[in-house]
């Protein structure tokens, strides 16, 4: 019925699904899923709940080290033993989640997973770890259910630290879509979906914010602002501020109120 390892999330976005529920538990480092549209940053505080055939995008930092624990709903047979403890866990599975964990549940999962890398081989203690923490979770969300349930979780500060870091480079959206794990063309559409705007809009006007601010608060040339800020010549940052703020960068340099 268990299925458990220790292992490391690619940091190039992946994307799958499976035929078992499944259990994402941050151990080190940082991770980000996302479940159907729901996603679920992880650290070791957070474990991401992965019904069956649920379609999810994954990826994770250099450090990131992650629990896994598989459920097979097809495994234990109706009359078997096996199947009272399946019918005990299967609400953890009822829908994509982030369950947050308590101290005691971290250090817990740190525990198992230390044993987990001392003995990969012992299959017999993974199998019982891994029923522990499942059985322990299940029991913290019947008694006091602290989950986060959130549709389109896009971390738009996460993106925007991005762009301001790569303000001078060509930014594409596969480039912000590896930021927030995703494919594109659903970083696309939760995006736009998440925010109002499509990602081609957010970076362009995180690209005028940030060349605004240097006309108004630094005496560096327009040519220079509009290389820093990403524009590929200073006419072209003259046309974007006129056709997206109505003002001229000679306007907000001398103080001239944006329209």
């Amino acid at each position: 019925m268990l299925d458990a390892r220790l292992l490391k999330l690619p940091v190039a976005s992946h994307q799958h699904c499976h035929e078992h529920h499944q259990i994402v538990v941050g151990v080190r480092g940082e991770a980000n899923l996302s479940v159907d549209g729901n996603g679920s940053h992880l650290d070791d505080s957070r474990a991401c709940l992965v019904p069956t055939e649920a379609r999810h995008d994954y990826c994770g930092d250099n450090r990131n080290h992650v629990l896994v624990i598989d459920l097979n709903p097809r495994l234990p047979a109706i009359h078997s033993p096996a199947n009272a403890a399946y019918d005990r866990l299967a609400p953890l599975f009822e829908r994509p989640r982030t369950l947050h964990l308590d101290n005691r549940l971290q250090g817990m999962i740190q525990f198992a997973a230390s044993e987990f890398d001392r003995a990969p081989a012992n299959d017999v203690m993974k199998h019982h770890l891994a029923a522990s923490i499942l059985h322990c979770m299940a029991e913290r969300l019947n008694q006091r259910p602290k989950v986060v349930y959130s549709r389109h979780a896009i971390r738009t500060d996460q993106i925007k630290h991005y762009i301001l870091n790569n303000l001078h480079r060509k930014i594409r959206v596969r480039d912000l879509a590896a930021v927030a794990c995703l494919s594109a063309s659903r970083f696309h559409e939760i995006f736009r979906d998440a925010t109002g705007v499509t990602p081609h809009q957010f970076l362009l006007q995180t690209r005028l914010e940030r060349a605004s601010q240097l006309l108004v608060s630094t005496t560096l040339p327009i040519a220079e602002v509009g290389y820093r800020t990403g524009f590929s010549s200073q006419s072209a940052l003259t046309n974007a501020l006129r056709k997206h703020r109505d003002t001229t960068p000679t306007q907000l340099r001398f103080g001239e109120k944006i329209a």
